[in-house]
């Protein structure tokens, strides 16, 4: 039983109604989808290090831990962003299908499609608004409000590249949809 949760399993992660001019975008994004997922990994491992180290040499070691948390939310902050276009890629996300067993096949198809749509819309105006703080970071030298005081253009720079890669993986995504709702379908489901 399905329960209505369906990864698409498409040759090599790529959806094979995309049209054949996006297909060297798809196949680069799909590459730097996967090198952001070790990189996530690997910002997750050092979170959960640097935020070990903190509990001991605060409550053990009786220590400051001035840089420890915000270490720990930057590298939380990439893995989330950067990681979001991988997820979107094996359309991983949490989708309720309630909706779509009473709807018409072309209906539901529009349906789909239209959300597409306005989440590539959405994703592409927070990614917009994403660079415009990461330059107003870099450009006015803003730091966070701590001892340590890291530039803030880093968060914002990972938040406004993830959005970029999810916005592009949208983009290339709703275009393998339009294609495959135009052209004509081998067999029924």
């Amino acid at each position: 039983m399905s329960h209505g949760f369906e990864l698409k399993p498409a040759v090599a992660g790529i959806d094979p109604h995309t049209p054949a001019v996006l297909m060297p975008v798809a196949r680069l994004l799909h590459w730097v989808n996967h090198a952001m997922v070790v990189l996530g990994m690997l910002a997750l491992l050092i979170a959960s290090c640097v935020l070990t180290y903190s509990v001991v040499s605060r409550y053990v070691m009786k220590a400051s831990t001035d840089w420890q948390d915000e270490a720990a939310v930057f590298c939380l902050v990439g893995a989330t962003f950067m990681c979001g276009a991988f997820v979107q890629q094996l359309r991983g996300h949490v989708g309720i299908e309630a909706v779509a067993s009473l709807m018409p096949r072309a209906v539901n198809q529009l349906r789909l499609m239209l959300v597409d749509l306005l989440c590539t819309a959405f994703c592409g105006f927070f990614a917009w608004k994403s660079w415009t703080l990461f330059h107003e970071a870099w450009a006015e030298g803003q730091t966070t409000s701590s001892s340590w005081a890291p530039p803030l253009w880093i968060p914002y720079g990972l938040m406004a590249a993830g959005m970029t890669l999810l916005t592009l993986q949208l983009l290339v995504q709703l275009t393998a949809r339009l294609n495959g709702l135009f052209k004509p379908q081998g067999g029924a489901r």
